[in-house]
């Protein structure tokens, strides 16, 4: 279940040059946007993944990873990115992604070891390194999981124009409460420069097809 932004979040989307399919939220909550300058698309009229580069930073973080080891883009040289943000608990959308992208990395065959997927938590108060690398191994045993403080999160939110919002408690438990963030699919070559935003929605196929696009190049 999904549900658009709010008018005024959907006029900023718009005037910041925003897919419509990409300003959304998972529900319950309404969330924010990855921002995605113009409206160029790859190939294809009914494509929804769209060619980033030069609009959007190169890769660039230092997060934590399994076993309190601090990672950053470094680590991942050579390799081509798949990164989302979400969170470990989250219902619908981070499950259906991390199995979407599961399925493009076995669909790369030989290729499979050129690509890493990176789940950046955007819940760091109950998502804990080892949780969140649990997580992501069921999906995919070379996928890592990114966890931080508030401020390195932040940080790297506003960097790739990541909208997230963590609800207050509603009762005595601290631990139960709603996380809204944007969608997509932030896509890395294998210098760490970003190249693509795909919908969450995008087919394997075409995930598939525009990782080996930017290995082709």
């Amino acid at each position: 279940m999904f549900k658009l932004l709010s008018g005024a979040a959907l006029a900023v989307a718009l005037s910041a040059g925003i897919p419509p399919a990409l300003a959304q939220a998972s529900a319950p909550s309404a969330g924010g946007v990855a921002a995605v300058p113009g409206d160029t698309h790859a190939p294809g009229a009914d494509s929804t993944i769209h060619p980033i580069r030069g609009f959007l930073p190169d890769l660039s973080f230092e997060l934590v990873g399994a076993g309190g080891k601090t990672l950053t883009e470094k680590d991942f040289e050579g390799k081509i990115v798949l990164m989302f943000f979400g969170y470990a608990s989250c219902p619908d959308i981070c499950p259906t992604t991390m199995a979407q992208l599961s399925q493009v990395v076995q669909q790369l065959g030989n290729d499979a070891d050129k690509v890493r997927i990176l789940f950046v938590s955007v819940d760091p108060h109950r998502d804990t390194p080892e949780i969140l690398q649990a997580y992501v191994d069921a999906f995919d045993s070379h996928a890592i999981g990114l966890t931080g403080t508030e401020r390195q999160i932040s940080r790297l939110a506003r960097r790739y124009r990541v909208a997230y919002q963590i609800e207050k408690p509603r009762g005595d438990d601290d631990s139960v409460y709603e996380v809204a963030h944007s969608r997509g699919i932030y896509i890395f070559d294998e210098r760490g420069k970003a190249r693509m935003l795909a919908s969450d929605g995008e087919s394997v196929e075409k995930l598939t097809a525009a990782v080996r696009q930017i290995m082709a190049s």
